[in-house]
């Protein structure tokens, strides 16, 4: 049997006459990449803080740091959205909750979203730069105190580099996380990928096609990540600090 047919729907106009649903999911896409980048960069940012506070000397900024991770990494996903969306308008002075209640849609929810996710992811990346610091010989702090640097100075100009380097593949990972991750955003209204898609199988009754689609997108979203972090990582790489796959082992 010829299935051709069924997939003619992702040319069809989708209800809001915004265009076909193949452009409704892509916009979507568009939705999808806007919130985890945006989520990215607060984590990225939060997290590199936070571990790195978490390898210093001073064990109040290190229990500071275990509580923060303890806090966002043991809460499911799903309650800290909807506590972004339903509860921090609420917990805020009262003129600038009315103002998040207020926000129209999307950005309503892409706000809460990008928040959530971003503390959320943060704890990840926190986890990565610490182990990342702690893997590096002790060595290397002491070289960075014998040419006169300060302690920021050593985490500035000689752990970081190293250590953002060693993690670069855990970091590709947490960056694609993010990217599926944000997929729950549908629970408090934003249109992202699969929101769309649902929607898509509501208005046209085409439950695989819908999802089938948004699951190829996903894949060659995720596969296009993958390859340019790749390629970074070979970029950066210092020889002799990160193993290289399908590099010649020494003796052979």
């Amino acid at each position: 049997m010829n299935y051709t047919w069924h997939w003619r729907v992702l040319f069809e106009t989708e209800p809001g006459g915004t265009g076909t649903y193949l452009q409704y999911l892509l916009a979507g896409l568009g939705w999808t990449l806007a919130t985890a980048l945006a989520a990215w960069v607060i984590a990225l940012t939060i997290g590199a803080l936070v571990g790195t506070l978490r390898t210093t000397a001073m064990p109040w900024v290190v229990r500071i740091g275990n509580l923060y991770v303890e806090i966002f990494r043991n809460i499911p996903l799903i309650v800290q959205m909807f506590l972004w969306f339903f509860v921090v308008p609420e917990l805020v002075p009262t003129a600038l909750g009315d103002a998040i209640k207020q926000m129209p849609p999307p950005w309503g929810m892409f706000w809460p979203a990008v928040l959530c996710l971003g503390f959320f992811t943060s704890v990840r990346v926190a986890e990565q730069v610490r182990a990342g610091i702690n893997s590096l010989p002790r060595g290397q702090r002491m070289a960075g105190t014998a040419m006169g640097l300060t302690g920021a100075q050593t985490y500035r100009y000689v752990v970081l580099p190293q250590s953002f380097r060693i993690i670069l593949p855990p970091l590709t990972s947490e960056f694609l996380n993010v990217i599926k991750n944000s997929s729950v955003a549908l629970t408090i209204g934003l249109l992202e990928l699969t929101g769309r898609a649902r929607a898509m199988q509501e208005f046209s009754f085409r439950v695989f096609e819908a999802f089938a689609t948004a699951t190829v997108i996903y894949l060659l979203t995720n596969l296009v990540v993958v390859l340019l972090m790749r390629a970074l990582e070979n970029k950066v790489r210092v020889p002799g600090l990160i193993a290289v796959s399908g590099a010649p082992q020494a003796g052979h």
